[in-house]
């Protein structure tokens, strides 16, 4: 609400990637960020509707591979579609706002041509004559303040990556430069990549010592024959939730094996929650 707010005439950043890293945090993150966006998008407001935008076109620039995803699914791919559609919400929305949109999914077409869903959606909008032609990307495109490099970023580990940029960002060949794009794309999408990974396991270790803790509390209750029937559904609900847990940690352990740091937390994670799995089998079937 504060990043989409319609009567600031500013982008305000700073919540803008306060909204990115909560979608990168969370597991769930992608799915319900671009749940809330695609109403943004189609607010009567179009003020709302292109501040919505700016925040779309942000996280595809910071939230990696699990954001693109799910925004390259018909299911949100639709709801861009309806602020164009004169069937929706296209009799309404401002030209302003429909050539905004348009322009958002003809750049993913440029950036994403592997995502047919995205490629498909675009010529269907150009064949039914809601796009006419192409637009052309505007050059003073609005996009956040560059953030500062990580540390340990892939030019800051891989020396002949590094190098090689060099070369050929000094080069005066349009190849060259072309080559350079290409190569800091890559590295991009390999440390977003990484950071997902990163947030993906912190969330998933810190939802399982929760678990884990809930789910001691409650068995020691089970055992002294204080559990009320709310609790012994929580209980259940845990147990659940904790037995779709362990291919997760499974994964997060294949992700994390080049790092012994995070493999150890994963792998002490995985321990606690087989002890808390016993636990519960050995308690509920004893009684």
């Amino acid at each position: 609400d504060e990043a989409t707010d319609p009567s600031i005439t500013e982008e305000n950043w700073e919540c803008i990637q306060r909204f990115c890293d909560q979608v990168n945090a969370d597991m769930e993150g992608p799915l319900s960020a671009l749940r809330l966006l695609a109403h943004k998008i189609q607010s009567p407001q179009e003020g709302e509707a292109l501040h919505a935008l700016t925040v779309l076109e942000t996280c595809v620039n910071n939230c990696g591979d699990r954001f693109h995803s799910e925004m390259a699914k018909f299911r949100f791919l639709n709801e861009l579609i309806k602020v164009l559609s004169p069937k929706y919400y296209g009799i309404w929305s401002s030209e302003k706002v429909k050539s905004r949109v348009t322009e958002v999914i003809f750049s993913w077409t440029v950036w994403f041509p592997q995502e047919v869903k995205i490629q498909d959606a675009y010529q269907m909008l150009k064949k039914q004559g809601i796009v006419k032609e192409d637009p052309k990307l505007p050059e003073d495109k609005i996009l956040p303040p560059p953030s500062p490099r990580p540390q340990n970023s892939v030019f800051d580990t891989d020396e002949e990556k590094s190098k090689l940029l060099a070369k050929l960002l000094k080069s005066s060949h349009p190849e060259d430069l072309q080559a350079a794009n290409r190569l800091i794309q890559s590295v991009i999408k390999e440390e977003q990549e990484k950071s997902a990974q990163v947030s993906r396991r912190v969330h998933t270790i810190s939802e399982v010592s929760e678990n884990v803790r809930r789910m001691d509390e409650l068995l020691e209750n089970y055992r002294r024959h204080e559990l009320s029937p709310a609790d012994w559904e929580t209980l259940q609900a845990l147990f659940q939730r904790c037995e779709k847990l362990r291919p997760l940690l499974f994964r997060l352990a294949s992700e994390a094996v080049a790092d012994e740091e995070a493999l150890a937390e994963v792998l002490q994670a995985s321990d606690k929650l087989s002890q808390a799995l016993g636990q519960y089998r050995q308690v509920v079937a004893s009684q």
